[in-house]
């Protein structure tokens, strides 16, 4: 025999309830069985709400009644043939007249008794059931309908009954001995007292039901089908990437359940735990689909982490003081007035001084709780032995679950560290004896990070998701994008970093999706998507709060490089290739590095200087490794060097100038590079990160612009300043000419001085022979004396500016 229950989405409407009953007749060929069925899809919600309105006198309880009404007689006109038709329809139609009686009585007297409550509550279960079975006697002919009440028996705790198994036991097993049906068919979540008034066994008492019916038949297994394939390593609503699982034993389902893995009713796993009764998790819209099986042979070899499971609107209550240690009793009068307030505990911890202990409770109860500690400890509070009872709301309980966790050391090490990387900050700890559960307590807001982190960590074959939130979307940040559609699959595959970009921004406009932007279409999205507002955006990645998120900056916009320390604080990585907040005053550089370091968020700037070449990274392993840098020469500009390598007699500098802006080598403003600003940027950057402190206006620079371009203010000015005076330019050339040189824009720094300016590099000079774009530095340390350390390559350009970006995208992703 096998015992089957089937909730609420199986038998939510006519076509779900034919796709239960198609079940059944599979599962006959083999088997005797009992049916248990829940209410119709949202009825129980109904009748409850329309008991309320009905007690305060909200005369639209009547509109409750009709729907009610509607919903099963739609589901008789669908289900049911013709000729059975009216018979049952007299049968639902004087029992919701019942129904009304009652609920008519509630708003005569303004009061909802819990024994009235159960009774009305139970009606969705006693409907359902008897259209169901009335169906499934057509095509199961040798299959009846059997009132659980006349089975369940319990006591007159209304709402949650405690079921007097010894009688209930006795009564099954008689019925089904003496019953020759092929199916019997059930109501779940109702029973009866012992003076015959309906009871119910709590929200989601029908997976109760089946597994009282399972156990008192002796069934060879209970199936629970739902519109899941199975119980989930964490909640799919929440971690996209939860997977089923197939073997679970009962004491992991028990306590994944009683977490809040909604597939299965906590209390339903005991009526069967002592008769060793598998069961079975199953989708009813996908009935080939494994499913979860629950037993007492889980597979051993699997992941010692079964699940990763969550409790919401949780609040911490602590009580504290001097006055606790070693008095014995503390403890018992702190649980008895809580169970005296009828207030479950959750969670409980206490230090091992007796100082304080911890518990967690329903937001719901927090300041009923709190009111009748203060009052139970009044006379210790009163002589400052003990502190008031502190209340800490909106928290979130969240679960590791594993019955072979005890075998496995370090697993709570990597939940914790796992969290702390992601800021997720814990407020208490308790984990079992039987190490079957390591809990946490954190914030509510943090609930998502903290569910996908840690699935990331302990299911995903340590695949990494990155969330970017890109702000420039120009010529650089185009070819960011293309690399990172090109590279998604490969990142996956080899380096096990899953990329999605969550949010994009232009000067104009913003566009967000929580589930990764679609990079096919990314433009017209752009497009199309809202006004761009700073804060907006700043907001926005703050409140979608996601792991291992990365703020992108590929702009060159000062007001974008001063907002940085926003996505710190929130522990959101920032990767630029923006270098005024790297270049601005001393004390902010070492404000961000700190932030950096205080809210574990990566701040990387390689592209700050030399685009893609690892110049920043190299310098980092020098100054890590004990070395120290004591003078740099370098050539640090790719568009000043592209510049002057192809200025000619036959190519004058004004077009020189405007085709290095074409190609994407100069800023936006090119006077940025031909002033020396941007140089004198990346040597102070340089000189920073060799760790000694300096400021911009410490560098000399020897402009070589006439004063007449440097004072122009916008873009067209200065390209018809460089026409105006190209004498100047034309006599450098010819000098550089005269004593063999060609002309290399410079930055050195040496002995605590940096300057920056044109140099006439003769042709001995390693930056004699600098073609094109390229950049070259030297670095002269104590390990590097006479011959120094040189890094060389291209140093401008959108493509490998681009990959100077990703790469240390990918830098965090391998931390």
């Amino acid at each position: 025999m096998i015992t089957l229950k089937f909730g609420g989405t199986s038998v939510a409407n006519a076509q779900n309830i034919q796709k239960s009953i198609a079940i059944i007749n599979q599962k006959t060929k083999d088997n005797k069985l009992a049916v248990v069925v829940s209410a119709l899809s949202g009825v129980t919600d109904i009748l409850i709400n329309a008991s309320k309105k009905a007690a305060s006198k909200d005369e639209t309880y009547k509109n409750n009644i009709e729907e009610i009404k509607q919903k099963h007689f739609d589901a008789i006109a669908e289900l049911v043939e013709t000729a059975n038709q009216n018979q049952l329809s007299i049968k639902i139609n004087s029992q919701i007249n019942q129904l009304q009686t009652l609920l008519d009585g509630c708003f005569l007297l303004g009061e909802l008794s819990p024994r009235t409550a159960d009774a009305i509550a139970g009606f969705g279960e006693l409907l359902s059931s008897q259209i169901i079975a009335t169906a499934l006697q057509q095509t199961i002919p040798n299959s009846n309908f059997k009132d659980s009440r006349e089975l369940i028996k319990t006591n007159s705790n209304f709402g949650k009954a405690a079921v007097d198994f010894e009688i209930t036991n006795k009564l099954i097993a008689d019925y089904f001995a003496s019953n020759k049906s092929q199916v019997v068919l059930l109501p779940g979540f109702i029973a009866s007292s012992e003076d015959g008034n309906t009871t119910t066994l709590g929200r989601g008492g029908s997976d109760y039901t089946a597994a009282i019916i399972a156990n008192g038949t002796k069934s060879d297994s209970l199936e629970i089908w739902t519109d899941v394939n199975g119980m989930f390593t964490a909640n799919p609503k929440i971690v996209k990437q939860a997977q089923p699982i197939e073997t679970i034993s009962y004491q992991e389902a028990m306590e994944l359940s009683h977490f809040g893995a909604k597939v299965l009713y906590p209390p339903t796993i005991q009526p069967v735990l002592k008769s060793n009764i598998p069961i079975w998790i199953k989708n009813t819209f996908e009935p080939e689909a494994y499913g979860t099986l629950i037993s007492n042979s889980p597979d051993v070899n699997a992941n010692p982490i079964k699940g990763i499971t969550h409790i919401d609107n949780i609040a911490l209550l602590t009580l504290e003081g001097s006055g606790m240690v070693g008095v014995a009793g503390s403890s018992k009068r702190l649980f008895e007035t809580l169970s005296n307030q009828s207030i479950n505990v959750i969670f409980i911890t206490q230090a091992s001084s007796e100082h304080s202990i911890c518990i967690g409770i329903l937001n719901s109860d927090a300041e009923k709780a709190k009111n009748s500690i203060d009052k139970t400890f009044e006379l210790e509070i009163s002589q400052n032995k003990i502190d008031n009872c502190i209340v800490e709301k909106d928290l979130c309980i969240v679960a590791l679950v594993g019955e072979s966790m005890k075998n496995h050391q370090g697993l709570s090490g990597k939940m914790f560290s796992t969290l702390g990387k992601n800021n997720v900050n814990i407020r208490a700890i308790a984990q079992g004896a039987s190490e079957r559960n390591i809990s946490v307590v954190i914030n509510e807001k943090d609930v998502k990070k903290a569910l996908n982190t840690l699935h990331e960590r302990f299911f995903e074959d340590n695949t990494k998701q990155l969330n970017l939130f890109v702000m420039g979307v120009g010529n650089v940040g185009e070819k960011f994008i293309d690399q990172i559609n090109q590279q998604k699959k490969f990142l996956k595959e080899n380096l096990k970093i899953n990329l999605r970009v969550i949010a994009m921004s232009n000067s104009r406009k913003m566009v967000f999706d929580e589930e990764g932007i679609s990079l096919k279409d990314w433009k017209n999205l752009v497009e199309n998507g809202k006004k761009a507002v700073v804060s907006e955006f700043i907001s926005k990645a703050k409140e979608l709060n996601l792991r291992n998120s990365i703020f992108v900056d590929i702009t060159a916009n000062g007001d974008i490089a001063s907002i940085y320390d926003q996505f710190l604080k929130q522990n959101i990585a920032v990767v630029t290739c923006n270098k005024i907040a790297c270049s601005s005053q001393f004390e902010n550089y070492k404000y961000l590095k700190n932030l950096s370091r205080k809210y574990n968020a990566p701040f990387l700037f390689e592209t700050n200087v030399g685009a893609g070449l690892p110049i920043i990274d190299t310098l980092k392993h020098l100054i890590a490794s004990g070395d120290k840098v004591n003078k740099i020469n370098a050539v640090l500009s790719g568009s000043l060097n592209f510049i002057f390598n192809n200025f000619s007699n036959d190519y004058n500098f004004h077009d020189v100038v405007k085709e290095a802006g074409v190609q994407g080598f100069t800023e936006p403003d090119p006077k940025i590079d031909l002033s020396g600003v941007d140089v004198a940027r990346k040597i102070l950057i340089l000189i920073r990160e060799s760790g000694y402190e300096m400021d911009i206006e410490a560098i000399e620079n020897n402009c070589f612009l006439p004063q007449e371009c440097m004072e122009t203010t916008n873009n067209e000015d200065f390209f018809k300043s460089l026409t105006k005076n190209a004498t100047h330019f034309e006599n450098l050339l010819a000098e550089a000419r005269s004593k063999d040189s060609r002309l290399k824009f410079v930055a050195s720094f040496d002995n605590g001085k940096a300057r920056v300016g044109l140099q006439f590099i003769p042709k001995e000079s390693p930056f004699y022979n600098l073609e094109g774009k390229d950049n070259i530095v030297e670095f002269y340390t104590d390990r590097y004396i006479d011959q120094p350390l040189i890094i060389k390559g291209a140093g401008a350009g959108a493509a490998v500016t681009a990959s100077g970006i990703f790469a240390d995208v990918i830098r965090i992703g391998n931390v």
